[in-house]
């Protein structure tokens, strides 16, 4: 089953956002679970500073 050019384009296009919204999104989404969860007892505190700093 062969796809039509409009069809290739349009899943060209998709791949193209779903790659560029995960490469820009990651590490802020893993930043962002991290500050949600919070530190694990006797750790320091997370704030936007001690990522700064260690």
């Amino acid at each position: 089953m062969a796809m039509t050019p409009r069809t290739k384009q349009k899943v060209s296009t998709v791949l193209e956002v779903t790659k560029t919204v995960f490469h820009w999104g990651f590490i802020p989404t893993v930043l962002y679970l991290g500050f949600r969860k919070g530190a694990d007892p006797g750790m320091v505190p997370l704030t936007l500073m001690s990522l700064l700093w260690y």
